[in-house]
């Protein structure tokens, strides 16, 4: 089928091209217009909305999961950074915070983070700045005892220098790991996001030394220009 240079059929016939373009407006700048339309196009931001999660990263979340089976009924489960609570959305149903699943264990989720977090049914949130001296304690007050899983989906603000957003987000994911080993219960599990880019060497031998099992995983749902990749370390040795 003849096509013209701009990729429409000359003839009429075929699929349609839906892909939704997006214009550069006055005082946006060129990179903001292809987030929106990378935005607009991807198709987890569309499942998304159609089922009522708060970002495309719940996915993420739960094809890790769906891999290493962590969120059981009745888990406890600490999650970093919750904003905007797509993560825990997941988490109340597989944990069954909310008791639905008749005959299992009921779970509790508890989310801390920076910013006021909109309320979820089945979790508690708070605002909490996790590196403050005593927030291992306010975290084991809150659960009833330690966590199971502790994950987190943080990311620190770009700059857009590559390789210090990549310093800076490991810097954030050790931090994670540190107040993990101090509310995780022995054989828990840490998740966490990464940026590969060299500098991750270190956070991983500390992860080995702490966990019976390390793991390094892009699932399906990460954008494949993205360098982001997920650390699953499962079997704490408290």
């Amino acid at each position: 089928m003849a096509k013209k240079p701009d990729g429409r059929n000359t003839s009429g016939r075929g699929q349609r091209d839906l892909t939704v373009k997006v214009k550069t407006a006055r005082g946006r700048k060129l990179s903001s217009t292809r987030w929106l339309q990378r935005q607009l196009n991807d198709p987890y931001v569309q499942r998304a909305k159609a089922e009522g999660y708060r970002g495309r990263a719940a996915f993420k979340i739960m094809e890790l999961d769906d891999k290493f089976r962590f969120l059981v009924p009745g888990a406890r489960v600490l999650d970093l950074g919750c904003a905007p609570g797509g993560w825990m959305q997941v988490a109340v149903k597989r944990v069954n915070a909310l008791g639905e699943k008749q005959g299992k264990a009921v779970g509790r989720i508890l989310g801390v983070d920076l910013q006021e977090v909109e309320p979820l049914p089945g979790a508690e949130i708070h605002q909490l700045d996790f590196m403050q001296d005593d927030a291992d304690e306010l975290v084991k007050e809150w659960l009833g005892g330690k966590a199971d899983v502790v994950m987190s989906d943080m990311a620190a603000a770009s700059s857009g220098h590559k390789q210090t957003d990549h310093l800076r987000i490991i810097a954030l994911c050790e931090a994670a790991a540190y107040l993990a080993f101090d509310v995780l219960e022995e054989g828990g599990t840490f998740v966490a996001k990464v940026l590969a880019g060299g500098a991750e060497g270190e956070l991983q031998k500390l992860l080995k030394q702490k966990f019976t099992s390390v793991a390094n995983v892009k699932p399906p749902s990460s954008r494949s220009d993205s360098s982001e990749k997920f650390v699953v370390a499962r079997g704490f040795r408290g």
